[in-house]
Parts: C-alpha cells; structure tokens; sequence
C-alpha cells in the first residue's frame, strides 16, 4: 500500500506549450532516403544497434528515459550520469527529457516516484500474509537484496545524498519514504498484540529503529562495508530467529497457563 503518495516536486517540471502536431513532428524518425549520404569515415550502425534504435523510437518516450536512466545511474551513479548519455540510450533527442521532465533531478525523482510506489505495494502484500511475524521478517531481508539488484537502493540513496543540498528533492525523498516508516509502524502496532507489548516504546519509535537500520544498512552495503568484514546483512537478518523466540514464547504461554483436563 503506498500510504502516502509521493509529492509532485517542483524541480523544473516539464513543459507542454508545444501543438500536438509539433510535438508530433519534433519526435517523429527521420527517413533514411532523407537523411543524406553518411559523412565519410563514420561507421554505419550494425543490425542489432538499428533494431535497438528503432524499438526504442516506437516505444513510449517517457518510459524509455525512464529505464535508460535506471539502467545509467546503476553503472555510473548520480555524478557521473548525463542527460546526453540518457537520450542517446534511449534513443530519442535531448529535448524530450526537458519536454517530459525539465532537469536531471526531475527525472532521477520520476524514476524514484516509478520503483518507490511498486516496491511499497509489494511490501505491504508481504505484511499482509497470514503468516508469523519472523518469516515476513526474513523476506523483507529477502527484497533487501531484491532491491539493491533492480537499482531501486542505488536510486534512493543517491537522491537522499542530493536532498542534503536541495531542499526540493529533500522533501520529495521524505514524502516517498513516509509511506514505509508509516506502513512499518501499522505492523508494530499488529505485532505489539502478538509479543504482549513494546517495553514501553511507541509503534512510530519501533518504525524508526528499523526504518533506520535498513537504510544505514543500504548505505553501507553500497559503500562495500560487508567486504571489509562488517556483517551487515547477517545481522539483519539474525533479527528473524529473536522475532521468532518472541512469538513463540508468547504462544505458548497461554497454554501453559491452562488448567489439566482431568
């Protein structure tokens, strides 16, 4: 469930005052016959490349951006990503990252509003499952590594690192993030019935701590922390057996306190 939807940032938005006949025009492929003798010394495109090209011209434009500056950002990060770079791999003109979406931040936040919103509901079918609380522990360990392979964890911490200086995509970044700190604190609250209590700390409080600790978490699986020795995701996911003592303790206490059938 995606709680609360991201917020429409106001980084450049894109510009529509283009007639559809001229947006038609500007995005339209040129004709070979029209495009004039090769200049000499250029290397005609190889098969795979025009076929690449001419699947990428034909498909939605803003849907193209979108998975070329996935896959840009996944390899290059953030600093090192163009928008020039982007077009080209998409294989529309410059313009129609300025036409869809005004600046490079705006499209990095599109592509983080995109991944965010699927991931959020995702999480929130996992929650949601008629099983114990230690077993949707482990697979929330599980999308951990779902995550950091599809890019959505290299997208976001890269835009909370530019939310430092910019107070526009900042409050965009919290407005994504809210939807999991405020799904993570509605699981507490079913789990404080289950475990007989929190020790005296809120649902919003047991949110942050975890929140928290998967997104220092992230930070340090990026910066290569567990190949230094640092065992980040083991002791993520050493949480799930002490979720289990709990439960099962719990479970078990009622029963104890029966009275025998005679």
């Amino acid at each position: 469930m995606y709680l609360t939807p991201m917020a429409k940032s106001t980084v450049h938005r894109p510009y529509r005052f283009l007639p559809s006949s001229a947006r038609a025009r500007s995005t339209a492929t040129v004709p070979a016959a029209a495009a004039g003798p090769a200049k000499r010394g250029r290397r005609p495109a190889s098969a795979s490349t025009a076929s690449a090209a001419a699947g990428a011209a034909h498909a939605d434009p803003r849907t193209s951006l979108l998975d070329a500056a996935e896959q840009g950002l996944r390899q290059h990060g953030y600093a090192g990503l163009s928008t020039r770079k982007v077009a080209e791999a998409a294989g529309v003109p410059l313009s129609q990252i300025h036409y869809h979406f005004g600046s490079k931040e705006a499209l990095m936040l599109a592509l983080l509003e995109r991944q965010n919103q699927r991931l959020l509901d995702r999480q929130q079918a996992m929650f949601a499952a008629d099983v114990p609380l230690w077993q949707r522990w482990e697979r929330a360990c599980d999308f951990l590594d779902d995550d950091l392979a599809s890019g959505y964890v290299r997208v976001l911490q890269e835009m909370v690192a530019l939310g430092w200086s910019n107070a526009e995509v900042a409050a965009a970044v919290r407005a994504a993030l809210r939807g999991w700190y405020a799904l993570l604190a509605s699981v507490v609250r079913e789990a404080s019935a289950t475990l007989g209590g929190l020790g005296g700390f809120t649902p919003e409080e047991i949110a942050a701590l975890v929140g928290n600790l998967f997104m220092g978490g992230e930070a340090m699986l990026l910066l290569g922390f567990e190949g230094d020795g640092i065992p980040v995701r083991a002791t993520l996911r050493r949480i799930g057996p002490l979720i289990r003592v709990l439960e099962e303790r719990r479970s078990a206490a009622p029963a104890a306190g029966r009275p025998r059938k005679r």
